[in-house]
């Protein structure tokens, strides 16, 4: 199972315990879209990668280089891999949950705050009112 590139050995532990094998895996260099101008339209930097057991394809386009593309593009593709197989259990999925959790406790402490605050201004303007 030897990626054409150097990985990282987390993303490679993924990949074998995910039975993610290299030659499942169809990739292409294709022309970048976007903000570049000439250069861009004129370089096959963006990398696609498909893994034909599950459909997943990728496509990278964040650096100028090719190659930072492919390392970037195989990590995305056993990360997306990882997601569709695992659902739920995958590290992603947890780390989405936990900051969705952190968020929504958050914005409860927020509408106490604010809470606090109009109760605050009601007493305030309760106040003025003449006593006759």
């Amino acid at each position: 199972m030897e990626f054409p590139v150097e990985l990282p050995v987390d993303i490679l532990d993924k990949a074998r315990h995910l039975h993610v094998e290299a030659a499942d895996i169809d990739e292409q260099f294709v022309r970048g879209s976007g903000a570049g101008g000439q250069k861009i339209n004129k370089t096959n930097s963006c990398v696609w990668l498909k893994h034909l057991p599950t459909g997943v394809e990728v496509k990278c386009q964040d650096f100028r280089e090719r190659e930072v593309n492919r390392k970037r593009a195989y990590k995305l593709l056993v990360l997306k891999i990882e997601m569709k197989v695992l659902g739920k259990k995958s590290e992603i999925a947890q780390k989405l949950f936990k900051i969705r959790k952190q968020k929504k406790r958050r914005t409860r402490k927020a509408k106490e705050r604010m809470m606090e605050g109009k109760s605050r201004r009601g007493e305030l303007k309760a106040n003025r009112k003449r006593v006759l």
